[in-house]
């Protein structure tokens, strides 16, 4: 996303990184229920999910949307778990055409109908992005733990093209499906997709507890961007493809979130408000939306205001030339790998840490580690917890 909009100057900021002028968020993600009926074992969604309860309820969720769009926010992500679980959903689209948001839904396609998607066009809903797990029937429902996953996608897929929607599909891949590359491009030329992303499994919440399982060798990798880059080429005219290539194959990280607090502004299903819909792994105090008001929340919490800037950096981010293009990497990922936040992204090569990453993608190529995939689902979650 392009940051655009004017800088607003902050107000007294009781942060330990408060840089002198901050801009608003563009992107709410409201991550409305950690609730599916799916068990993708590759989930972002917190491990421990099941523990967290007390969703925010409908009138809480629309002052959020008031409150961010008089922030500034002007895209908007309905995203979960699976968002269709709540009966609210198509009043909370409604809210967000009238406040002016271009809204996003974020779906597995479980709970979908035609007569949903009827009530989500009235309501305003701008775009609906729908996930695949595989092209092959068997492999998807194996994945999604639900052996009517494949054909219902594929019926709801149709529904949205006839109700003008832009057609937009999501493929995760990973060691057991991203060798299926060629027949998964086919199948989004058969459904008439216009967009499709690739996203290679980033290693958060249930990715991360089955990374030795699902991580792609590179040879994988590189054939599966071949083949990518032949249909890109084919079907240009009619089909966008966006390859997201896992970055424990680079040598620097990623911008992630395009910096801490600089755009995005995720928002859990209880209320609590973060930089990204991964940092509550984090050991920092965030605030919650049901007892401070977004705002405040934006320009002057402690948590959110951490990781802005580089001031907090240490070396080698600090000195490092290309601090303004990564910003120091994602947090996420240095705290779970290294053990804190503070570090440098043991992705980049700069780092202390990089041999961890090293020893990830060497057990990648071996596939000698080879482990049952853990599912996402309420059991699961609540061994976890409890481990």
């Amino acid at each position: 996303m392009t940051k655009v909009g004017r800088v607003l100057s902050s107000p007294v900021l009781s942060g330990p990184v408060a840089p002198k002028r901050i801009g608003p968020p563009l992107w709410l993600l409201a991550e409305l229920t950690y609730r599916c009926p799916l068990q993708c074992p590759y989930c972002s969604n917190p491990i421990e999910f099941a523990q967290i309860k007390d969703e925010l309820d409908t009138e809480q969720w629309l002052q959020v949307l008031r409150q961010g769009r008089k922030l500034g926010a002007a895209q908007l992500g309905l995203s979960g778990g699976e968002p269709l679980l709540r009966q609210d959903l198509e009043d909370l689209a409604g809210e967000a055409r009238s406040l002016g948001y271009y809204s996003n839904l974020i779906t597995s396609g479980m709970g979908l109908s035609r007569e949903r998607v009827a009530a989500l066009k009235t309501a305003g809903l701008d775009h609906i992005q729908l996930s695949f797990q595989d092209s092959d029937k068997e492999l998807n429902d194996q994945i999604a733990g639900s052996h009517k996953a494949f054909d219902k996608k594929l019926a709801m897929a149709q529904v949205v093209k006839e109700f003008d929607y832009p057609m937009v599909i999501n493929f995760v891949l990973h060691r057991h499906n991203i060798d299926h590359i060629e027949s998964i491009l086919e199948l989004c030329v058969q459904i008439g997709a216009n967009y499709v992303e690739l996203a290679n499994v980033q290693y958060y919440g249930w990715g991360l507890h089955n990374r030795a399982s699902l991580m792609p060798s590179k040879e994988q990798l590189r054939h599966a961007e071949e083949v990518t880059q032949r249909y890109r080429k084919q079907y240009q005219q009619k089909m966008q493809l966006i390859f997201v290539v896992p970055d424990y194959y680079e040598t620097r990280p990623k911008g992630c979130m395009n910096g801490w607090g600089s755009l995005f502004l995720t928002v859990a299903p209880d209320g609590l408000a973060l930089p990204c819909h991964s940092a509550r792994d984090l050991p920092i105090a965030f605030p919650n939306v049901k007892d401070t008001p977004l705002k405040d929340i934006w320009y002057g919490s402690d948590g959110f205001n951490q990781y802005r800037g580089d001031a907090w950096m240490a070396e080698p981010c600090r000195s490092c030339p290309e601090k303004g293009d990564d910003f120091g990497g994602c947090r996420c990922q240095a705290y779970h790998l290294t053990g804190s936040a503070d570090n440098a992204d043991p992705v980049c090569d700069k780092s202390s840490h990089h041999h961890l990453i090293q020893s990830a993608v060497a057990q990648a190529q071996s596939h000698n580690d080879v482990r049952p995939l853990l599912f996402r689902n309420v059991k699961n979650s609540r061994q976890m917890a409890e481990s």
